[in-house]
């Protein structure tokens, strides 16, 4: 009867215990949080981030200059080549002076021819001069004058006056025929002395001319480009003004600028002097610091899109920055240091425009709870955390 006792007792023991096994074990199910999957978890991370705008464009030269003749000619020498550095100063290129050379010795024969011409014009206006003074219209006027008196006086007789007033009428046409000698020599002296002056400007011109057959550089630099060779023919920028002949093209390379676009949104953001970090598709890895040092006043629009020019200066004492080069300035706007930093898409707002964030909790059903954050700056892809977490702190992506 006892064992029949026991049994009876077992059967209803096993069951009970079963069922309260299985709501232990049911309960500890449903109260473990959910598992985050790998991929949704990121860190809270110290860093430096930076708001920017990046303007696209390529490395121009600080200055360039489009080198040309001032005489016509033929090239002779190239004594430089494209990379080559020059100096203020520096020959570039000989013309062929023979021609030259030729035109300035006929210019200062013109010259002396003229200067000799003028010479004997001045010795004619002054011998005509000497002879217009003609004392014999004076001698004359006083014999007129003394017969006159005495034919009043019953002295002289008529014929006597009428001889005296014809010496004198002689004397006087001889005077106005001399007065007109001066003027003739005073005009051909002036003529001559315009000879001079043009001959002059002749042998100038000539001079100047052979001077320029020399070719120098108008600033220090490296020649970029060079269009001509030895034998060609120049023409001069003179005669032609900007279709004369490009014999080579100069640039200063001591300092460079990026000339990029940058859409009509940010052109507010940005103002000159702001610091800027270039990266160049040539040096992978490294940055280039310049400033901003010109925001154009006027937009163009191309396909309904409207953009601006800025240009950004950047020193190359190492000349390592080439013309054309593409590169990408980064214009900073605000800039913090050692700061906490997030993923963007981990923050997230409420209806209120609040930003939280989720941040790992195993005592919670989901595995995380909200906590409100204080965020600063964002670039895009990282955002500034002031107030809210801690660094190395899990959290949940969204």
């Amino acid at each position: 009867m006892k064992h029949a006792s026991h049994r009876k007792i077992l059967w209803v023991l096993v069951p009970g215990v079963l069922v309260a096994a299985s709501f232990v074990w049911l309960r500890s199910v449903w109260a473990a949080p959910k598992p985050i999957p790998p991929e949704k978890l990121v860190k809270v991370e110290r860093g430096n981030i930076a708001r920017s705008v990046v303007a696209v464009g390529h490395v121009e030269p600080r200055s360039k200059v489009e080198i040309k003749s001032k005489a016509n000619g033929i090239i002779q020498a190239l004594l430089v080549d494209e990379g080559d550095q020059v100096k203020e100063g520096q020959v570039l290129a000989e013309l062929d002076k023979e021609y030259l050379e030729a035109q300035v010795r006929g210019a200062k024969a013109a010259l002396e021819s003229a200067q000799a011409n003028l010479e004997a014009a001045i010795a004619a206006e002054r011998k005509a001069r000497i002879e217009a003074e003609n004392p014999e219209l004076d001698f004359a006027r006083r014999e007129y004058e003394r017969v006159q008196a005495l034919f009043e006086q019953r002295i002289a007789s008529q014929q006597q006056l009428d001889e005296a007033a014809r010496q004198f009428k002689v004397a006087s046409n001889r005077r106005e025929l001399l007065e007109a000698a001066v003027g003739c020599a005073s005009a051909q002296a002036a003529q001559a002395k315009a000879n001079v002056a043009a001959a002059q400007a002749a042998l100038d011109r000539a001079t100047e001319d052979l001077k320029h057959a020399t070719i120098r550089s108008p600033i220090s630099g490296v020649v970029l480009s060079r269009n001509t060779e030895v034998g060609d023919a120049v023409s001069s920028i003179l005669n032609l003004g900007s279709a004369a002949t490009l014999i080579m093209t100069l640039g200063d390379l001591s300092s460079v600028y990026v000339r990029g676009e940058i859409d009509e949104s940010d052109v507010g953001k940005i103002k000159e002097g702001l610091p800027v970090r270039t990266t160049i598709e040539s040096y992978p890895g490294e940055q280039f610091a310049g400033t901003v040092t010109r925001i154009a006043p006027m937009g163009r629009e191309r396909n309904n899109v409207t953009t601006f020019e800025v240009r950004v200066s950047i020193p190359n004492p190492e000349g390592k920055l080439r013309v054309n080069m593409s590169a990408n300035a980064e214009i900073v706007l605000e800039e913090r240091t050692g700061v906490l930093l997030v993923p963007e898409l981990a923050v997230v707002y409420d209806k209120e425009k609040r930003p939280w964030v989720q941040v790992v909790d195993a005592t919670e059903k989901a595995g995380f709870r909200k906590v409100p954050v204080v965020i600063g700056i964002s670039n895009g892809q990282k955002t500034e955390v002031v107030e809210g977490v801690t660094e190395s702190a899990q959290l949940v992506l969204p």
